[in-house]
């Protein structure tokens, strides 16, 4: 009797875990693998500017723009647009730096949250548009809404990776549905001219600030979750593209 009455309770506390599609439930709290569909209903919103400080991240060759700069803007602008619609952290608001396990750490630390990092990216200089990095299965949907936002917002594409599943440190690492955004090429001369015009920022903010209140309001998109992979967590040392 008393292995039927822990079975059961097992088999409660399963259910009372289990994604909701009237709205969140308690399987929106901080989690290890993120095994388990999108969130819908979050409060809180981490905007992460990429680099800062010491760290400046890529620079155009063409218009000396910095990675960090623009980065940091556009968090800017994607924060105003959610304003009144979810509590928004920001990572960084200023040029300091902040240690990507620090990063990772003040993510970690609240339920009902979700984390988005923003940079701008650097390749060869033919590769231009967006990329997102995701790894959990809890952040394939926002990954999902992401990217098509801003495929739909940039006026092509050329060799990019698109939406990419990769153990990174702000995609594997934090408790909290994450996902790292690349807005576009510094290293592509007609990318990085239009990163560095403020209005064409606004529109790439419009549509990170869109594709997180749709998460926000429905959960995943529809399509099949993605197989959980047990990986652990990444490390600085770990190979290049592992």
């Amino acid at each position: 009797m008393r292995n039927l009455l822990l079975f059961c309770g097992l088999v409660l506390a399963a259910v009372s875990c289990a994604p909701s599609p009237s709205g969140p439930t308690t399987s929106w709290k901080r989690d290890y693998w993120g095994h388990r569909a999108g969130p819908k209903g979050f409060a809180t919103v981490i905007l992460d500017a990429g680099h800062g400080g010491k760290d400046s991240g890529a620079v155009s060759g063409s218009t000396g723009a910095m990675e960090k700069n623009l980065a940091l803007d556009t968090v800017k602008r994607v924060q105003a647009k959610l304003r009144g619609r979810a509590n928004v952290i920001l990572m960084r608001s200023d040029d300091t730096f902040v240690d990507l396990d620090e990063r990772v750490n003040r993510a970690s630390r609240r339920d009902g949250t979700i984390l988005v990092s923003i940079h701008y990216n650097s390749g060869p200089s033919r590769m231009r548009g967006p990329e997102l990095y995701w790894w959990r299965v809890d952040s394939w949907g926002l990954a999902t809404r992401l990217q098509r936002n801003l495929e739909a917002a940039v006026p092509g594409e050329s060799g990019n990776r698109g939406q990419v599943r990769r153990r990174l440190r702000l995609t594997r690492n934090p408790n909290v549905p994450s996902v790292l955004v690349e807005c576009g090429y510094l290293s592509n001369p007609a990318e990085a001219r239009m990163c560095n015009n403020a209005g064409y920022r606004d529109k790439l903010a419009s549509a990170i600030a869109d594709a997180i209140l749709d998460q926000q309001r429905e959960g995943d998109p529809a399509g099949s979750l993605p197989r959980p992979i047990n990986a652990p967590p990444s490390r600085p040392t770990d190979p290049p593209g592992s």
